[in-house]
C-alpha cells in the first residue's frame, strides 16, 4: 500500500510540474499562480503548494530535470567521441536541443540573475546543486583528453560561464532553428580547441602553467573553493 501511494504521488508531482511548465511558457512565469496551475492540473491548490511550496520550487525542478538529461544525452553521445573540439561540441549543442521549446520561459527567469539573494538566480546559493551538475558535464567532456591538469580544473567553469552566455543569446536568436546561435557555439569551440593546442604546446606550458595556477587561487581565495 505504502509503495502504491508514493508511485501515485509521484504520478501526481510530475502532472503538477509538467502542468506548471506548460502555463509558465505558454502565459508567463510572473502571470502565473498556484491556483491556476492547481485547476490545470486537476488537483486541489493545497495538493500543489503539498509537492512544490512556490513556483520558484517548480522552476529548480526543472532545473534538475534539464541537469538530468543533458547528462544522460552527453554520456551517451560522447562514448562515440574522442577529441576535445567533438566532445565539448556534443555538450552544448545537446544542452541547446534540449532548451529548444523554452526560450521565452528563459528569458523570464535571466531576470534574476543579479539577485544572489534569489532562489532562481543561476549564480546564487539557491542553485549550487544545479551549477555543479552542470559544470560536471564539462568535465566529463575533457576527461581522457590530453588537456593540461590545470585546464582540466579551470576551463569547465569558463565553459559553463560561456554556456550561459550562449543560452542568452540562443533567446534571442529569431534565426529559424536558431541556426545562428549553433554557429556561434560552432565558431567559439573552433578557437578554444586551437588556444588549448598552442597552450599545451612545450614552449608555451611553462608560462601557461603558473598563470593557471594562479588564477585557480584567485577563484579560491574569492569563495569558490568548495566549487572548484
Amino acid at each position: 500500500m505504502g509503495t502504491a501511494n508514493k508511485a501515485a504521488g509521484e504520478k501526481t508531482k510530475a502532472v503538477i510540474l509538467q502542468t506548471a511548465l506548460h502555463l509558465f511558457r505558454g502565459s508567463g512565469f510572473e502571470v502565473t499562480t498556484m491556483r491556476d496551475i492547481a485547476r490545470a492540473a486537476k488537483v486541489a491548490t493545497g495538493a500543489a503548494y503539498y509537492y512544490f511550496p512556490s513556483k520558484e520550487a517548480m522552476v529548480a525542478a526543472y532545473y534538475d530535470q534539464v541537469q538530468r538529461l543533458h547528462r544522460e544525452r552527453a554520456r551517451d553521445e560522447l562514448m562515440t567521441k574522442a577529441g576535445l573540439r567533438e566532445r565539448l561540441g556534443v555538450v552544448m549543442h545537446s544542452k541547446l536541443e534540449i532548451l529548444k521549446d523554452d526560450r521565452m520561459f528563459l528569458g523570464a527567469l535571466f531576470r534574476y540573475t543579479g539577485d544572489p539573494q534569489h532562489p532562481l538566480s543561476v549564480f546564487g546559493k539557491a542553485t549550487q546543486s544545479q551549477r555543479s551538475h552542470s559544470v560536471a558535464v564539462f568535465q566529463q567532456a575533457m576527461a581522457g583528453t590530453n588537456v593540461s591538469e590545470e585546464l582540466q580544473q579551470l576551463l569547465p567553469w569558463a565553459l559553463w560561464l560561456g554556456h550561459l552566455g550562449i543560452v542568452l543569446f540562443f533567446v534571442y536568436d529569431e534565426s529559424e532553428g536558431q541556426q545562428r546561435t549553433h554557429q556561434l557555439v560552432d565558431g567559439m569551440l573552433d578557437l578554444l580547441t586551437r588556444f588549448v593546442e598552442l597552450t599545451s604546446s612545450a614552449l608555451a606550458r611553462p608560462f601557461v602553467q603558473p598563470l593557471a595556477t594562479k588564477m585557480l587561487g584567485m577563484l579560491r581565495a574569492a569563495g569558490w573553493t568548495a566549487e572548484i
